[in-house]
């Protein structure tokens, strides 16, 4: 099992990948590979082996490319507390990063852009210059880094998440704001030297839009909320005018981005269906979109190579994330040329690999569910586990999870559900889960998937778990809570809200916002929903087992969370287990720490199923 083990937690895998402007190389965040996550880059033509940018011992993500591609910038923080500083590292210099901000803050930032020139780091921060101290607002800064000087260019109302982009020209700055309403985000735009902040896209107070700069430095490509879809189109910073290149109500639009390197004519969109990303080319002059062929597992065009190919990601349940070059007019894996060199560091084949079913349920109120069913090869099964995605403004994805596959090969059949309110499906869809507010019926959705595997002979009464991370978490404190043991016999939380209340008034500000949009208010404007949401509340209701899982640095759902909840466990005699971690934060990540979590957690739920 050791063997099996270290194969697992060791399968890498890429996130946040960003081709240079150049368009020669790729740059990408790569957890599995190390002790923890670090910033590699690889010739976009695959000509050379990935280079690793970084070598830590703690988290560091892939920020963006300076401008004239000899480097990246990357965010690193100390022990999973999030609060990140900013770093240059060239591609001529490989381990060595230069630190551009403080590298302990006393609050969060959020992206970072250098300016064409090279001179300004622009980035947005929860900080105010003058005293510095933490704020509750989000304030753009501008950071000289010839002279260490920062100046404050705007500052929102209320917090959020804001990545500030320069355009293409360095003259001006785009960004986002959530001052209407907690629902909504508009676009907003401000000069390099601060002057002319203004909105320039609302599409509804309560309705998102999010965008990007397209290379002319005037227009932009967003995505933008109808009532019930999503819509694409260009926002013209000069005319003012607003054009919709896509306003299809039949179509689930995730996402669009646009390929910013010389000689791209086209933009990806990306389209949902079922769980599964449809990617299609969208040129912003002409409005002319190409669909693209689809093939086994996900196929992202990234950006246009020399030699009519492109680069791409590609992933499935028995392919971790990989970056290839291809032909996506004709896409065929046996073509594939992988860029990343995946498999080099995988120490599995694709046969030692559990792939993912498409499954399906009929919740509470006649809603269709679906879901990724994994089926141990164990004959028979030692029980079922749930394992629910966080968010919930996610979806579980036909991808490689090394949890899941390791429950799997310990003889766990294993479920992904995604509930209402996941993406992945329609706007309507993912909207849904606001009707009800956090605690509604997509924990029934959750419920009724255990009660379908039962039905479905998968399954037996009593032998079904479930866990999660963060709001996955939540929903496994929901389940045991509220859930018969015939169908929720176990949970094991991870990182888990318990106490909404608790967790707003401890949780990083910027994440105060989306709990308001999802319960339609704050604690004290909506003191009865918080209260029904929260498992805390009803803990005396637990007749299964309980384990605790929490990073002690988890600045998103704070140990408070489990202080709170330990409490009330206690107060009505409930046994439970807590396996806590001093240096990790929203989430359990390090290799050292997943080598103790994952038979912990398989152990847990053999016991709690009566087995070995």
């Amino acid at each position: 099992m050791t063997d099996l083990l270290d194969a697992l937690i060791n399968l890498p895998r890429i996130w946040g990948s960003q081709v240079s402007p150049d368009g020669k190389w790729v740059a990408w965040s790569w957890l599995g590979v190390g002790p923890a996550v670090d910033v590699w880059a690889a010739p976009a033509d695959a000509s050379q082996p990935p280079v690793q940018l970084t070598a830590n011992h703690e988290e560091t993500v892939l920020v963006s490319w300076l401008p004239d591609s000899s480097g990246v910038i990357v965010a690193q923080d100390t022990g999973g507390d999030e609060r990140t500083g900013l770093y240059r590292v060239l591609l001529s210099q490989p381990g060595v990063m230069t630190p551009l901000t403080d590298p302990h803050p006393n609050y969060f930032v959020r992206g970072g852009e250098v300016t064409p020139d090279g001179r300004y780091l622009v980035y947005a921060a929860n900080l105010d210059l003058t005293t510095g101290e933490e704020i509750e607002q989000v304030a753009l800064i501008r950071h000289d880094l010839t002279t260490g000087e920062r100046v404050e260019l705007a500052r929102t109302i209320r917090n959020g998440y804001v990545i500030p982009q320069i355009s293409p020209d360095g003259r001006l700055i785009l960004y986002d704001r959530k001052d209407r309403h907690a629902a909504g985000t508009q676009l907003w735009l401000c000069a390099l030297d601060g002057s002319g902040d203004r909105e320039i896209v609302n599409v509804g107070d309560d309705k998102k839009a999010w965008g990007g700069w397209l290379p002319d430095s005037r227009r932009i490509l967003l995505t933008a909320e109808a009532d019930a879809h999503e819509r694409v189109g260009i926002y013209d910073t000069v005319s003012g005018e607003l054009r919709w290149l896509i306003d299809d109500p039949s179509r689930s639009i995730a996402t669009v981005f646009i390929h910013d390197v010389p000689g791209a004519k086209a933009a990806t969109v990306i389209e949902t269906q079922g769980a599964r990303s449809i990617p299609s080319l969208l040129d912003p002059d002409t409005g002319i979109e190409t669909r693209l062929p689809l093939t086994a597992g996900a196929l992202i065009p990234q950006a246009p190579v020399s030699g009519g190919r492109w680069l791409a990601t590609y992933y499935s349940s028995t392919q971790p994330t990989d970056l290839v070059l291809c032909d996506p007019f004709h896409p065929d894996p046996q073509t594939f040329i992988s860029v990343a060199r995946v498999w080099d560091k995988v120490r599995l084949t694709r046969d030692d690999l559990t792939p993912a079913e498409d499954f399906r349920w009929t919740s509470v109120d006649g809603l269709e569910i679906q879901g990724w069913l994994y089926r141990t090869r164990t004959t028979p099964a030692r029980g079922t586990i749930l394992y629910i995605h966080g968010g919930p403004t996610a979806h579980a994805t036909d991808s490689v999870m090394a949890e899941v596959q390791f429950y799997a090969s310990r003889g766990f059949n294993v479920l992904a559900p995604n509930y209402r309110g996941s993406t992945g499906f329609s706007l309507s869809y993912r909207e849904s889960i606001k009707e009800d507010g956090w605690g509604g019926r997509e924990q029934d959705d959750i419920a009724y998937g255990a009660k379908a595997l039962i039905e479905a002979g998968i399954a037996e009464p009593g032998k079904i778990g479930v866990t999660g991370t963060s709001y996955g978490g939540y929903s496994s404190w929901h389940q045991i809570v509220h859930t018969p043991t015939e169908w929720i016999a176990a949970a094991a939380p991870v990182c888990g809200m318990t106490d909404l209340v608790v967790d707003y008034e401890t949780t990083r500000p910027d994440l105060r916002p989306y709990s308001e949009e999802m319960m339609g208010g704050r604690p004290d404007q909506a003191p009865e929903k918080y209260h029904k949401a929260s498992p805390v509340n009803f803990v005396q209701n637990i007749s299964g087992q309980l384990l605790i899982v929490q990073g002690l640095n988890d600045p998103n759902v704070t140990p408070d969370n489990v202080h709170t909840v330990r409490k009330a466990l206690d107060r009505h005699n409930i046994e439970y287990s807590v396996l806590a971690f001093e240096d990790e934060g929203h989430g359990i990540l390090r290799p050292h720490n997943l080598k103790t979590l994952y038979p912990a957690l398989v152990d847990f739920f053999a016991a709690a199923f009566g087995g070995e």
